[in-house]
C-alpha cells in the first residue's frame, strides 16, 4: 500500500501498489490505459470513454461533471480518475464520501498530456509501459512535424462545447495539434487557453483556414457563423467532430491521429 495525497483536493487515501479496479471518468486516461494494455483494469467509465476505446467493458457511471455515486461505490474502485477544472467539483463530492479520487491535470500542451500518462503509469504501478507509450508518441509527433514543415497556413480554431463558444489560444494542447499538422494557429502565441474572441480581431489576423469543433448534440452551421460575423466566406472551413482521430479537444493518444487527419484537411483546403 502507498499513501496518495491529492493537493488539488487537499485529500489523501491509501492505494494498493498495483490497482486492479479503476474507474476512469477521463476519456484520455481510459484511452491511454488501453494503449498501455491495461484496459482490463477499468471497471467504470464516463459515457464519453467508449468513443475512444471500442468495446470497453467498464460500467458507464457518469458523464463529465456528474455521476451515479451509488453505482460508482458498488464497483469498489481502488482509484477514481478525474481531471482538474470543472470536474473538481465532482472530485470534492466523491472525496467527502471517502472514495479514492485522483486528479490528473488538464494539459496545456502536448507535453502536459505525456506527463499525465507518466503520472497515470506511476499511479497504476506500470511506469515502464507509460514511459514507452510517451516515447512512441514523441517520436511520432516529431515525424509529423517533419512531414508538415512547409508553408504554414494560419488556422483560426473555434470550439463549441455544448452551447458555449470558445476560441483557442497558446495555452492549449490544440496549438500543438495545429503545429504538428503544419499550421500556425491564430492566437497561438497568446497566453490564453479558451476564451471568447473579438470577431473584428479574428478578421484582422487574416486566417487562411477556419477550424470549427462542435458536438453532435449541439450542431452548429460554420458557414452561417462566418457569414453572420462578416468574415470572408471564401476562406476554407474544416470541421472537427467527436469521432476518434478527428477531435481537436480530446487529449488522449489519438490526438496524433487527429493531427495527421488535420494535415490532410489543411492540404485539401488550400489546394
Amino acid at each position: 500500500m502507498k499513501s496518495i495525497h491529492v493537493e488539488l483536493l487537499d485529500y489523501s487515501f491509501e492505494l494498493v501498489d498495483c490497482p486492479k479496479r479503476v474507474v476512469s471518468l477521463v476519456s484520455s486516461a481510459t484511452e491511454a490505459m488501453d494503449k498501455m494494455g491495461l484496459i482490463d483494469r477499468v471497471v467504470g467509465v464516463s459515457e464519453y470513454c467508449p468513443r475512444y476505446v471500442s468495446g470497453v467493458d467498464g460500467l458507464v457511471v457518469g458523464k463529465y461533471v456528474n455521476c451515479d455515486v451509488e453505482a460508482l461505490q458498488a464497483l469498489k474502485p481502488d482509484v477514481v480518475l478525474i481531471t482538474s477544472g470543472v470536474q473538481l467539483h465532482l472530485g470534492k463530492r466523491l472525496a467527502k464520501l471517502g472514495l479514492p479520487v485522483y486528479v490528473l491535470s488538464l494539459p496545456q500542451s502536448f507535453f502536459g498530456m505525456l506527463e499525465n500518462q507518466v503520472v497515470l503509469g506511476g499511479l497504476l504501478g506500470e511506469l515502464k509501459r507509460a514511459r514507452a507509450l510517451s516515447d512512441q508518441m514523441m517520436l511520432r509527433a516529431q515525424a509529423l512535424r517533419n512531414a508538415n514543415s512547409g508553408k504554414k497556413p494560419k488556422v483560426y480554431v473555434e470550439l463549441w462545447l455544448g452551447r458555449h463558444m470558445r476560441a483557442v489560444g497558446g495555452m492549449s494542447f490544440a496549438r500543438d495539434v495545429v503545429e504538428m499538422a503544419g499550421g500556425e494557429m491564430v492566437f497561438g502565441e497568446d497566453s490564453k487557453s479558451y476564451f471568447k474572441p473579438d470577431f473584428d480581431e479574428v478578421r484582422e489576423r487574416d486566417p487562411d483556414v477556419f477550424l470549427f469543433f462542435y458536438e453532435p448534440e449541439y450542431e452548429v452551421d460554420p458557414h452561417a457563423l462566418v457569414r453572420d460575423r462578416g468574415w470572408n466566406e471564401q476562406i476554407p472551413i474544416v470541421v472537427s467532430t467527436v469521432k476518434i482521430g478527428q477531435n481537436m479537444i480530446h487529449d488522449g493518444p489519438s490526438l496524433l491521429d487527429s493531427a495527421e487527419w488535420l494535415a490532410g484537411e489543411l492540404n485539401r483546403a488550400l489546394l
